[in-house]
């Protein structure tokens, strides 16, 4: 009797139920429905046309290709329905002093030589007066950024032109309208409405049913929050605590704006500091996304609008939306049978485009810890293990963050005086400490950033290593200039014969176009 009952349990689908729609939303049914068997798995998304998303989130990492190509979407396809451009790295003006610009790109710095890795070989150049080019002029990815460049990688991993990745800018709610039909067609249940009650087992205080506006009543035996700021399951009903970064991450308001394209389609975000804060420009094909992301301590609303519209590249495409937030992250993400991905987890401000990816980390994590059908109850060491890995996500993106606002030298300015003068956290002084003393870069397995990405905010911040590894002596001063010269020659040769940025969006769109209308003529 007990088996009969056991493989009649085993025999219903397990019911994960999706509350919120927009990029969060819909990125979690996606990829549930395309890891996880629809027969073993039924995945319904609740969301009300009512409610608006947040939806500014137009730049995203490399990461996001990853994610698309699991899906099986058509790269081209996806472009022209996103309205998307490529992004090779993110161009931070101003950010150590005014007039400093320097690429986080999102590739390598040199190559490891001796079995050395290339900074050590450039501090010592530096410190010997032998070094003739900036770190920039290093990377593939950034000089190709800065030439308004772009092919796809090689895929020969012996090429220097495969020493690089690329993401994209596209419009977020185009993406989650585009992710939404893909999940709907794949059998994903969408119901339009409003959460209004929400039931709890009374003995375990796991989430059991939702009650909508409607009185239509839906069960789950996993419920995901993906209601944004209100964190409308995790926090309001599971209590959850929100763990407040707002001492390290002061800015808690952005106002954003479209305007009219009409500058060169660059293949990267730019990110300007500014007197409170910092501005963002993302270049999409039929528009440019335009932000301030600002500290409301130490300007007005009112002000920040002002000085947004003034550095618009055309005109502004309706009146600036403002979003207040609180930088942090919530005490845990998932707490009984209730998991928490997008806003409704953390936020971490839009500066380095993490937010898209910490979505789609959160997917990955529960995919690959979700529950079997039949479960009767949740494994302790699975919630245990996806708030670990969610711990980790939001700790070193945060480390990364305070990085860019701590090393300053905007002596003078409130805002900037304050984060850099501000007690750091630990594992942050620890990093920067060893770069300091010898050049070491942090090389995480898991969790961002990886060590170029270290390396180029690190330096581009002012922060120059006093020591290096002594291995890269090795090589004689000559024979190393030599090499410099030689590697920076050859990234500049090969970035010469590249197509400009927007030449290669209209020949990638234009083929994906005829294509498409061949398929249908055929």
């Amino acid at each position: 009797m007990g088996e009969a009952t056991r493989d009649e349990n085993r025999s219903q689908p397990y019911r994960v139920v999706i509350v919120g729609g927009g990029t969060a939303g819909w990125m979690s049914a996606a990829g549930i429905r395309r890891q996880l068997g629809a027969e073993e798995y039924a995945v319904t998304l609740i969301e009300s046309d009512e409610i608006g998303t947040v939806g500014v989130g137009e730049a995203t990492l490399p990461h996001i290709k990853i994610f698309n190509d699991m899906l099986g979407i058509d790269e081209a396809q996806f472009m022209r329905e996103t309205r998307a451009t490529f992004k090779l790295g993110i161009q931070f003006c101003d950010w150590d002093r005014p007039g400093d610009c320097y690429i986080h790109p999102f590739g390598a710095f040199g190559e490891p030589w001796g079995g050395v890795e290339f900074q050590h070989h450039w501090v010592r150049a530096l410190q010997a007066g032998r070094r003739r080019f900036s770190l920039q002029d290093y990377s593939y990815s950034a000089v190709a950024a800065r030439n308004n460049a772009f092919e796809f990688p090689n895929e020969d991993r012996k090429s220097i032109r495969s020493t690089y990745a690329y993401a994209y800018h596209f419009d977020a709610g185009l993406y989650a309208a585009y992710l939404r039909s893909w999940a709907i067609e794949r059998g994903v249940r969408r119901i339009e409405g409003r959460v209004c009650d929400v039931s709890r087992h009374p003995t375990t205080g796991d989430l059991e049913e939702l009650t909508l506006k409607s009185g239509e009543r839906i069960a789950g035996d996993l419920f995901i929050d993906c209601s944004g700021f209100r964190s409308l399951l995790l926090g309001s009903i599971m209590g959850v605590a929100w763990r407040d970064w707002t001492h390290w991450l002061p800015c808690d308001r952005a106002l954003a704006v479209p305007c009219k394209s009409v500058a060169a389609l660059t293949p990267y975000t730019r990110a300007t500091a500014r007197r409170a804060g910092w501005t963002w420009r993302i270049p999409l094909q039929h528009r440019t996304g335009n932000g301030y992301v600002f500290s409301s301590e130490f300007i007005k609303d009112g002000e920040a609008r002002d000085a947004l519209l003034g550095v618009l590249d055309g005109a502004a495409q309706g009146e600036p939306r403002l979003l207040r937030f609180s930088p942090g992250r919530r005490e845990r993400a998932w707490c009984g049978n209730c998991v928490a991905i997008g806003l409704a987890s953390g936020f971490l401000e839009p500066l380095e485009s993490t937010s898209i990816y910490l979505i789609q980390a959160a997917v990955i994590d529960l995919v690959n810890l979700m529950p079997r059908p039949g479960s009767t109850a949740m494994d302790p060491r699975l919630v245990a293990e996806f708030n670990r890995l969610n711990e980790i996500q939001y700790e070193r993106i945060r480390d990364f963050l305070v990085l860019h606002y701590s090393a300053n030298r905007r002596v003078g300015e409130p805002l900037w005086d304050y984060v850099r003068s501000m007690p750091l956290p630990d594992s942050l002084v620890h990093k920067r400490q060893l770069f300091r003393a010898r050049a070491a870069l942090p090389n995480y397995q898991y969790g961002l950033f990886s060590r170029d990405s270290w390396l180029s905010v690190l330096v581009g911040q002012g922060i120059v290593p006093s020591g290096y590894d002594r291995l890269a002596d090795a090589c004689t001063l000559p024979m190393l200039e030599q090499r410099l010269t030689e590697f920076r020659s050859r990234i500049q040769m090969n970035v010469d014969a590249m197509s400009s940025h927007a030449a290669f969006i209209a020949d990638y769109a234009q083929a994906a176009e005829a294509t498409a209308s061949e398929e249908a003529a055929a």
